[in-house]
């Protein structure tokens, strides 16, 4: 498999994804853009940033929560991750204070408790979401 396109170099893309840790579960975005769904806050990187600058950014972003990072969970590289591109998603853990509210490409957010996940999450953030209540602590 070649990773060029002619003469250019062809690499997956880097995002990160935060589950922030609320009043007893945990913040997921609907999004406005497809695909739909709900999803974990998160978003690409941008050239220069690190990903923890990036992950503090895409929180404020699309919940308004300034969050406290508590560490760097898993990192997730399935090439069909994203419909959309081959991405390569470091997830955060995290704790926020303060009331969320949608904002960028979240049109709602809440608050969700494991018993309680909506039926529609977009990429593969259902699993995500189960290895992080399974493996958290």
């Amino acid at each position: 498999m070649s990773n060029t396109i002619g003469d250019v170099l062809q690499t997956p893309l880097c995002t990160v994804d935060v589950i922030i840790e609320k009043d007893g579960g945990i913040i997921l975005i609907r999004r406005k853009n497809p695909p739909p769904g709900w999803a974990i806050p998160g978003g690409f990187v941008d050239y220069g940033e690190s990903l923890e600058d990036a992950v503090r950014r895409e929180a404020f972003e699309e919940t308004g929560l300034e969050i406290k990072l508590i560490r760097q969970f898993h990192t997730y590289s399935d090439p069909e991750r994203d419909p959309r591109h081959h991405t390569v998603s470091t997830i955060f853990i995290a704790t926020a204070s303060g009331e969320p509210k949608a904002g960028d490409d979240a049109a709602e957010v809440g608050i969700f408790a494991r018993d309680s996940l909506p039926n529609e999450i977009a990429f593969d953030h259902r699993k995500i979401l189960e290895d992080y209540f399974n493996n958290r602590y």
